[in-house]
This record gives C-alpha cells, structure tokens and sequence, in this order.
C-alpha cells in the first residue's frame, strides 16, 4: 500500500515552523454556546460519537435504532432517514467524502453511509472477527480496531476516496511487542502527524502504531499516570483526549514530536448525574462532547444524553 501520509521529517518541520503560532488555549477552554446536555431517543444505547458538518453531531446505537444526528448549538436532532435499523459501535464522519463509516462489533461488518440520504454504499466484512470497536478514516485507508486480536482492519482507499471493492480490505498484524491483554485491548484509534495512536483498554497503554507496516511502539507516559479503561480518542489540535469509560473522565496529553511519550496536561470531568459511562468524545462548535454508554443500564427506555465537558 502506497501510503499518502507525509513523510515524517516533513510533519516534524512543519510543527516546527507552526509551533509558535498556535493559540495557547487551555484545554478545557470557555463553553461556546449552546446546551450542555443534548437528549436522545429512549433507549439508544449510544456508543460512538463523531463531529459532522458545522455544528452537527452523529451518533450510533448499540440497540440498532439507527444514526442520529444533532445540533450541537440547538439540541435539536434527528435519526437521519434509512438508517433506521441500523447497529454501530465506532462511528467515524468522512469530511471530505460526506460519508459515515460503522463499525460493527461482533459482526466483523464495517459499513459505509451516505451522510445526507443514510444510503447503504458499501459493506466490508472480515473474519475472523471479534469485536470492532473503533475506526480512523485518513487519506489513504480506513483503519478498524478489533479488540480481540492483535491486528487492524484496513479498507485502502482509492484516488479522492475511492470506495475499494470489498475483496481489497485486508488485516494488518501489529509487531509482536504489541501483546494482548483480557478481552479489551486496541479500542480507541486516531490519526496524528502521520502515525496512528491506539488505546489498550485493559493493558491501559497508549500505541503509536505505523500504519503502511504495523509497528507498534508504545507511548511512554508520566509516573504514575496511565490509560487505565481508555475507550475513544479525539485529536484537538496539538491535545490527545482519551476518554476513559469506567472512570467517567478524560484525561488530555500532549505528545513528543515522534509520538515516543505524551504529558498529561488536564484532566476533564463533570458533576456525577451528568456522566455514566462517557465513550466516545467529539470537538464540534468549540466544545467537546461525550455520549454516556450507561453500560450496565437496561437500554429498554432508558435516558441516554450527550454531554458537554468544555
């Protein structure tokens, strides 16, 4: 695979050349308008979370009752139309293409949305499969994390985001430093400076994995600090953001040029009736949103919402 990616030294001198020019924001930053809390359907069960167009939020459900759409600045929202029945763990907006990618849990199905109509485009189904947690779309592929095993799940992307036929997907083995741990291990995934950064949830690591060859260094953290039931991740500029499920907070890093070793910078929290088990996180309208899993919680019309941390 001929990887779009930049080169790495060309991503260390940009930084280098940008690096005074960035705002010195803090991280969690003065709340931008609009509700702090944005309900959704009774019973959604959400799990994945991602920034669409503007001030628009999507959101799956692990009870497949399709793709809801919301407005960050309103709280007004939506399921989009032809999504209904439709089940999702990680979801993942394609900016450039319009389109919504799922992954599908224990399915081993990978499946492609048209944003706008919810149309079905495309369906990737591997195996063996696990549990499909998360995916990262970049310019070159797809990546999915399987939390069962030691490999990706990569769907290469043609020319101007090409949708491959579905015989071109393919797994990608992590190197053999990358050693699993109980049942939840790559979770979380993202994108920064050219590499791919994944969360081992019970191993409570951060990765920094190559993604043409599967590398996989791990991402040496403070004393005393870990990842400790780290889910989904967000990239915000020059932050990390690991939301981490049971503990009901993320944690933000900032990285070592390579990646080689992150600092924690702030740790972002809420009042307890206002997160039960936050997943998956969003920067959107210049705020960042979590969705409360509420695993443990008969999903059967039970309250599920989106949260704002910042």
């Amino acid at each position: 695979m001929v990887s779009r990616f930049l080169p790495r030294r060309r991503w260390l001198a940009i930084a280098g050349a940008v690096g005074l020019s960035l705002a010195i924001a803090a991280p969690g930053a003065a709340a931008p308008p609009g509700p702090s809390r944005i309900d959704l359907p009774d019973g959604w069960a959400p799990e994945g979370i991602t920034a669409g167009p503007g001030t628009t939020v999507f959101v799956g459900s692990l009870s497949a009752q399709g793709i809801y759409q919301a407005d960050v600045r309103t709280g007004e929202g939506s399921v989009i139309d032809g999504t209904q029945g439709t089940f999702a763990v990680g979801v993942e907006y394609d900016e450039a293409n319009n389109r919504i990618w799922l992954a599908g849990g224990p399915t081993g199905q990978v499946k492609v949305l048209d944003a706008t109509s919810g149309e079905l485009l495309e369906t990737y189904t591997f195996s063996p499969a696990g549990f499909q947690n998360d995916l990262v779309v970049t310019e070159d592929a797809v990546y999915v994390t399987d939390s069962a095993f030691a490999w990706l799940d990569v769907i290469p992307l043609g020319a101007g985001g090409a949708l491959p036929d579905p015989s071109d997907a393919f797994m990608l083995p992590l190197s053999d430093n990358f050693e699993l741990v109980g049942q939840f291990n790559l979770n979380g995934i993202v994108e920064m400076r050219g590499w791919l950064i994944g969360v081992q949830t019970e191993a409570a690591k951060l990765w920094r994995i190559d993604p043409d060859t599967g590398d996989a260094t791990e991402i040496a953290l403070p004393a005393g600090v870990d990842v400790a039931s780290g889910d989904g991740m967000e990239v915000h500029g020059r932050w990390l953001y690991v939301i981490q499920n049971q503990l009901e907070r993320v944690e933000v890093f900032t990285l070592a040029p390579r990646l080689t070793s992150a600092s924690l910078v702030d740790t972002l929290t809420a009042d307890p009736d206002d997160l039960d088990v936050p997943t998956t996180g969003a920067w959107i309208a210049g705020g960042f949103y979590v969705v409360n899993a509420r695993f443990g919680t008969n999903p059967a019309g039970a309250d599920f919402w989106i949260q704002r941390l910042s």
